[in-house]
């Protein structure tokens, strides 16, 4: 089951699935909704009766200084990026516990342990979802649930156009380091095969953590370089 705010992407996606023989169902909603989150959990319940696998994908990014950034924008990433996936995981949990086996997958970023200059809302909804999905994989321990986040670096979609479209919002330019989306969709294919509770996309990524960790106080003292660079070229 497919839920989105577009019905054009939906769509898309469901043409691809039947192409490859597989069936799917739509639920066209606005995460940033309280009563079209619970509208989503009833179609699910309701039509199928449980959930097994639960893919918390939706995401908003905005890039530039936060003290540019509009209210209505934070806001917005943070009812998408955090309130969604700690709603509808809390929805389809109990469930989940009583049916003992099932998957919850969080798709994060690298950016929620490697926050940087023009992310800070961004960066602050994905170390949530590192944090949320630490706790609920260990309160799962011994149960038939796993929890698990995918840290992603940037990936070839269209969250870039629309970050920078938003008001006040600046072209990323981690967009030149981009993977495909299909690469993405294998490994999230291999996590459900072989559940854990972190993978890094691409692979390469586990390094960054320690960046992080060794030479943090060395990006403190640089400042947002990169981000002054932009605002020079504006």
């Amino acid at each position: 089951m497919l839920a989105a705010r577009s019905r054009d992407r939906l769509d898309d996606v469901a043409n691809g699935i039947r192409q490859t023989g597989g069936k799917s169902s739509l639920i066209q909603a606005d995460l940033t909704v309280e009563a079209q989150r619970d509208r989503i959990y009833h179609e699910v319940i309701d039509n199928h009766g449980r959930l097994d696998i639960l893919v918390n994908n939706a995401g908003l990014g905005w890039y530039g200084y936060y003290s540019d950034m509009p209210w209505e924008v934070a806001i917005q990433l943070l009812r998408v990026n955090i309130e969604a996936v700690a709603h509808l995981t809390g929805l389809f949990l109990p469930g989940m516990r009583r049916q003992n086996h099932a998957h919850i997958i969080n798709i994060g970023s690298i950016a929620g342990c490697f926050p940087n200059q023009g992310t800070a809302i961004y960066s602050a909804s994905k170390s949530f979802l590192d944090a949320f999905t630490s706790v609920l994989h260990r309160e799962l321990t011994g149960t038939g649930v796993r929890c698990s986040v995918a840290r992603l670096g940037p990936v070839a979609t269209e969250f870039f156009k629309q970050a920078a479209g938003r008001p006040a919002g600046r072209p990323v330019p981690a967009q030149r380091f981009s993977i495909s989306a299909g690469q993405v969709a294998d490994r999230i294919w291999n996590l459900i095969e072989r559940p854990r509770k972190v993978i890094y996309i691409p692979r390469s990524l586990f390094i960054v953590p320690w960046i992080e960790v060794l030479f943090g106080g060395i990006i403190d003292q640089l400042g947002p370089l990169l981000l002054r660079r932009k605002a020079g070229h504006a």
